[in-house]
């Protein structure tokens, strides 16, 4: 039996100037360093398809191309999510 964790694909989409935005990557550092992942930012107003979406939700926290939070990313939920 492996006990090798299942890679995960980490993105954060953000825009500049946001406070929560900058709250929330120090938390995905935190974490995802602590457990071996690594993770990408996305700046939403770069791509106006994202910005046309999520424009109201930014920080949106990605796992495996799925929405799985947004504005505030709290460090347990994103350990249990990583998990798994």
């Amino acid at each position: 039996m492996s006990t090798a964790k299942t890679p995960h694909e980490i993105t954060l989409l953000v825009r500049s100037g946001c406070h929560l935005c900058h709250a929330a990557m120090e938390t995905l550092d935190e974490v995802t360093t602590r457990m071996g992942y690594e993770w990408q930012s996305v700046d939403i107003d770069e791509h106006a398809d994202l910005l046309a979406k999520h424009s109201e939700e930014v920080p949106v926290l990605l796992i495996d191309g799925k929405v799985r939070d947004f504005w505030v990313i709290d460090p347990q939920r994103l350990e249990s999510m990583l998990c798994n």
